[in-house]
């Protein structure tokens, strides 16, 4: 246990997929460095890696409608599509090198195959996802789609979503067999155990409270034990804030000019979650369709396997939400105590630009479990009323910042914020988060680490073999790395 005092190169504040990422390659690029991790609850992966909390979809843009919009002459925007999973591919590489150098073990704990679908139904959905279909399909990211009208067809990839359903509706899906589903709760704590053992210091329990520039240009953080009540202090040279909802106000307390403007917007949610074993087994895939008018892309509804602790199980939702904290197990004034003058503004332009979004969440807040079992009979026509549990979700904080011509927007996605001088990092937002851990972290290197990365490359380039490439332009090396992923991640 660290003494009042301590001093380390690294400080890693949160116990998630972000910080386990970091951990692990700062561990591999510079073995002497010394690095702590400090995570405010008792295990790793608790709160936004959390399978039940939202994270496990695998976000690769394969099935996920609201990376690629339709735009206003009907065709459609492929392009944040190919990006995002460009940079899944990015971590299944990575993954697959800490399978290969006994960083992780047993692959199938945490990652396992499973066929990502599109599904809608209506003329004007069908013809969307059929024109998404003929701009994704010539895209060697996404050459093995499929897609198909076919009521026979679509049954036979998910029987859920047509037994009942009338014949004369039109319907349409597309379907990766390559898809994944990963429990990053389990990845992260696999990485930080590893961690532990590689001589990084690692404290559960743990609440990071403040932080502060020293004259040495070292920061300080005040750190507090919350189960014996001892509060201490530690220094270090470079700190990242990856506390999830909780990175904001670490953000804002170091005081740097970079995290002025930023402010957070709070969505919380609900699944359905089966619990007749017959029902689970009869699906097996991520499905998922449009999202409701004035609904956040978080909110797209999705009939959903999920591998958690070995064990196979279905889920239904989002439902979302409004609660002001931070965190599922943040307070209520998360969001009060966010208000600065420096974001005041943009927040109250977000406000005023979002009331599409208010409706939706008091449309949500109010909706009854007899209308969140209408909303799932929309995918699976035949659920009975009862075989279904309603569990929360975790919190989402969408970020809110500045913008030269609204004063603000409210961002659907990731921020990275890091101090020009390099001594500070923080990441902010939500999807597609976890599943691009890895392309963050190369990007979090790169800006916060400028004099070192050059000497880092060769080695990040075995770790990941495609760096500094986008496979979508060189479609031998992405069957290369393709075929080294399956493998070594038992995904074949």
């Amino acid at each position: 246990m660290p003494q009042s005092g301590s001093q380390y190169d690294v400080v890693l504040i949160g116990g998630g997929i972000m910080s386990a990422t970091l951990g692990t390659m700062l561990k591999e690029l510079e073995p002497d460095w010394s690095i702590a991790l400090y995570e405010n609850l008792h295990q790793a992966g608790q709160e936004s890696s959390d399978p039940w909390n939202n994270a496990g979809t695998g976000h690769a843009a394969l099935c996920e409608l609201n990376y690629s919009p339709a735009k206003a002459d009907g065709s459609v925007d492929v392009t944040k599509a190919i990006n995002i999973n460009e940079q899944f591919h990015v971590s299944l590489q990575y993954w697959s090198h800490l399978v290969n150098n006994g960083t992780l073990r047993n692959p199938s704990n945490f990652v396992n195959s499973l066929p990502h679908m599109s599904f809608v139904w209506g003329d004007d959905h069908a013809k969307y996802l059929q024109t998404r279909y003929e701009a994704m399909a010539p895209n060697p990211l996404f050459a093995d789609m499929q897609h198909s009208e076919d009521q026979d067809q679509i049954s036979e990839w998910a029987p859920l979503l047509v037994d009942g359903r009338a014949q004369g509706q039109r319907v349409a899906a597309s379907r990766f067999a390559s898809g994944t589903d990963v429990d990053f709760g389990a990845l992260s704590r696999q990485m930080i155990t590893k961690l532990a053992d590689d001589g990084v210091d690692v404290n559960y329990g743990h609440k990071v409270t403040g932080l502060s520039r020293d004259t040495d240009g070292r920061w300080q953080l005040d750190v507090k034990d919350r189960i014996g009540g001892e509060k201490r202090s530690v220094k270090a040279r470079f700190v990242f804030i990856g506390a999830g909802g909780g990175a904001l106000e670490l953000l804002q307390s170091s005081g740097i000019p970079e995290a002025k403007g930023f402010g957070g917007f709070p969505i919380s949610g609900e699944f359905l979650r089966s619990t007749n074993q017959e029902v689970i087994d009869q699906h097996y895939a991520k499905v998922y369709g449009q999202a409701a008018v004035g609904a956040p892309p978080m909110s797209v509804p999705h009939l959903d396997t999920r591998f958690v602790d070995g064990r196979r199980s279905l889920m239904f939702g989002p439902f979302a939400g409004f609660s002001t904290n931070f965190l599922k197990t943040g307070s209520i004034l998360d969001l009060p105590k966010s208000v600065r003058p420096h974001n005041l503004l943009p927040m109250l332009n977000v406000a005023k630009d979002n009331f599409d979004l208010v409706g939706y969440l008091v449309s949500e807040i109010t909706k009854s479990q007899g209308k969140k079992i209408d909303a799932l009979r929309n995918f699976y026509p035949d659920a009975a009323d009862e075989g279904w549990e309603l569990i929360t979700a975790g919190q989402r904080v969408q970020v809110i910042k500045k913008d030269p011509a609204k004063g603000g927007i409210l961002q659907f996605g990731t921020e990275l914020v890091s101090g020009a001088e390099g001594s500070i990092a923080a990441l902010l937002g939500a999807s597609p988060g976890a599943s691009t851990a890895a392309p963050i972290m190369v990007e979090l290197l790169r800006r916060s680490f400028p004099t070192r990365f050059n000497d880092w490359e060769t080695k990040l380039t075995e770790m990941i073999p495609s760096l500094g490439k986008r496979l979508n332009d060189h479609p031998d090396l992405l069957a290369e790395v393709t075929k080294e992923t399956t493998k070594t991640l038992q995904l074949g």
